[in-house]
């Protein structure tokens, strides 16, 4: 599929590293203005693969966030026969030949999202309202200040925060493929804590 395909709605993925999707966000630093957070999120997952706070919106500044994604995943080596295909809205830096240039040379399908449809992005739209909605309780005066925070976050997201559409199971979980074997677990204890009250229950009935 080409770049200049639409797509509505996104089937759900089942694999990491199928799909990322990708957006600028943009968060203020008082005395420095605005700065852009470009994110690389895996679909199927949610697991935040790559950011890079970044002072523009450029191509260049997806395309070093890209870098960063298959460094991080290692779908940057030769052995890796499929690579994500990436999905963005269509914003200038989106639609640049820069990073078509890029996305070619990568081996990267790239598809956008329709306009007036954010829910094909609602993943990567998502994370930013959760993001923000803990980010932004401080104020940030310089930007390595908030470069810590969102950090610290993506730390949290992506390792610690159980997500109810995962399964109660965290990004990182289901990225690195321990979901089947952390669920199997819980549903084992689930039936020895059930055997176990009901020994209780017919003792105590005794």
């Amino acid at each position: 599929m080409h770049a200049t395909n639409e797509l509505r709605f996104v089937r759900e993925r089942t694999r990491p590293n199928e799909l990322w999707q990708t957006d600028f966000t943009y968060l203020k630093v008082i005395g420095w203005g605005w700065y852009y957070l470009s994110t690389i999120l895996d679909d199927h997952s949610r697991y935040i693969v790559a950011w890079k706070l970044c002072t523009t919106m450029k191509a260049e500044d997806v395309t070093n966030t890209l870098e960063l994604a298959l460094e991080a995943s290692g779908c940057d080596r030769a052995t890796v026969v499929h690579k994500p295909r990436l999905l963005s809205d269509n914003g200038s830096s989106y639609v640049a030949g820069d990073l078509a240039d890029f996305l070619d040379d990568k081996g990267m399908e790239h598809v956008r999202g329709a306009p007036h449809h954010p829910q094909t992005q609602g993943k990567i739209e998502r994370w930013h309202q959760t993001m923000k909605n803990r980010v932004l309780l401080e104020n940030y005066y310089m930007p390595g200040d908030l470069e810590r925070q969102i950090e610290a976050f993506v730390e949290h997201y992506n390792n610690h925060r159980y997500h109810e559409s995962l399964g109660n199971l965290t990004p990182a979980d289901v990225y690195h493929g321990r979901g089947a074997q952390i669920l199997s677990m819980r549903e084992e204890i689930k039936k020895q804590t059930i055997r176990k009250r009901r020994l209780q229950h017919d003792s105590a009935a005794a």
